[in-house]
């Protein structure tokens, strides 16, 4: 199993690190829970995501801008 760290992830989705984080917050704030967030996982007070997740999510995106 592959984890990223945010800087992984941000290079992957060619987008900055502040783009990156604000997903993460936007998931936890009141009004504003999208219906597909990003997955991330805390560990030890650090931010990760797993690839898995990452590109099912990339996936479930790709077929709602579609629809």
């Amino acid at each position: 199993m592959e984890i990223l760290t945010v800087e992984e992830l941000a290079a992957q989705l060619k987008m900055s690190k502040g783009q990156i984080y604000e997903m993460t917050k936007a998931r936890t704030r009141t009004g504003s829970m999208k219906e597909n967030p990003l997955p991330m996982l805390k560990l030890n007070g650090n931010v990760r995501f797993r690839k898995v997740d990452v590109d099912s999510w990339l996936a479930r995106e790709a077929e709602r801008m579609a629809a």
